[in-house]
């Protein structure tokens, strides 16, 4: 189960130190389109809508990027991949960046040559069951199937947790969240398990979600976030400021209703740095004055984000929990913008 994980470590990782020292943010700019890398379909997260525009939270990082790069949210060409596609199409060049429920781990920092540029959402691996089957918890679950997504953390985490429980199971691989909610609905397995707000959002497809329970149990930290390829260092930083623009937005009490006129200068001059009304920050990323506000104005700050696509008034209804702001007791937190 663990070789899955890893299985073209050195292939991604080749393909990643060759690719890199092409210097993606010029690449993006020549192209005039951002090629990002996202799930091939998790409600909430990102998925097509009617139209086939992609929708999302994650999809939102890709929007900002856009946006600050070449003043344009709708310049991304969004690239679908599973578990097993994701890193070789970010080490190929086939996407400038991933935007994908991806778990930053110490061998895809390290071994696969990619860097973390942040974390855009705090999750942990949970457990959903029918109702029907009458458990209460996961320590519940021995002898059971489980559908799992292969080329994932999850598939390691549950060979640990049934381990040190001493339970067994059966895995029944599969690879995408649709696969997985079919063959869960149709019975093939008794337990589906991801990060827990994947099975929010796969939950709340259901025709009858309240027939189906998440049980108790966090077995992992799972910080999610977007990456890049190592050795592109400025296009890291491209990247990891303008989620921290979304992040810091939402701290200075910067939203989609009072930016244009917070852009035009304010008291505070950590809100003037990050609009650009003060300081040179655009410049040093070689960007423009206001690369922040206009990643800002895509789809709103980070909380306006988190609200409209997997918030409480939404189908997937989550809560900010540990993705609240550090100031309400999470640990969402942008660094200085100085």
């Amino acid at each position: 189960m663990k070789k899955s994980v890893f299985l073209g470590v050195l292939t991604v990782a080749g393909l990643a130190a060759g690719v890199a020292a092409a210097g993606t943010l010029d690449d993006v700019k020549a192209r005039g389109k951002l090629n990002c890398g996202v799930a091939t379909g998790v409600p909430g997260f990102a998925t097509p809508d009617a139209n086939g525009v992609w929708q999302g939270f994650d999809v939102a990082v890709c929007r900002a990027v856009a946006a600050a790069v070449l003043g344009d949210q709708m310049a991304v060409e969004f690239v679908p991949t599973t578990g097993k596609t994701r890193f070789t199409a970010l080490a190929s060049g086939e996407i400038d960046m991933l935007a994908r429920n991806t778990t930053w781990t110490f061998s895809r920092d390290v071994d696969l040559k990619f860097d973390f540029v942040g974390v855009n959402y705090y999750d942990g691996q949970g457990f959903m069951v029918p109702k029907s089957l009458g458990v209460g918890s996961a320590k519940e679950l021995d002898g059971a199937t489980v559908c799992i997504q292969t080329g994932t953390t999850t598939e390691l985490n549950l060979a640990d947790f049934f381990r040190v429980n001493n339970m067994s199971y059966e895995p029944v691989p599969i690879e995408t969240n649709a696969e997985a909610q079919q063959q869960y609905l149709a019975g093939a397995c008794d337990v589906y398990t991801t990060d827990a707000s994947g099975l929010a959002a796969t939950r709340a497809t259901f025709e009858d979600p309240s027939a189906h329970v998440v049980l108790p149990e966090i077995i992992s930290k799972e910080p999610l976030g977007p990456l890049v390829r190592h050795g592109d260092s400025e296009w890291g930083d491209v990247v990891r400021w303008s989620l921290n623009a979304l992040i810091a937005a939402e701290e200075y009490g910067v939203t989609s209703a009072n930016i244009d006129e917070l852009a035009k200068g304010t008291t505070n001059p950590e809100i003037n740095r990050l609009l650009g009304s003060e300081g040179t920050l655009g410049e040093m990323l070689g960007l423009s004055a206001d690369w922040a506000l206009k990643a800002i104005k895509a789809n709103g700050n980070y909380g306006e984000v988190f609200e409209k696509t997997i918030g409480t008034s939404t189908p997937i209804g989550l809560a900010r929990g540990l993705n609240a702001q550090w100031t309400e007791g999470g640990l969402l937190y942008a660094p200085p913008f100085r």
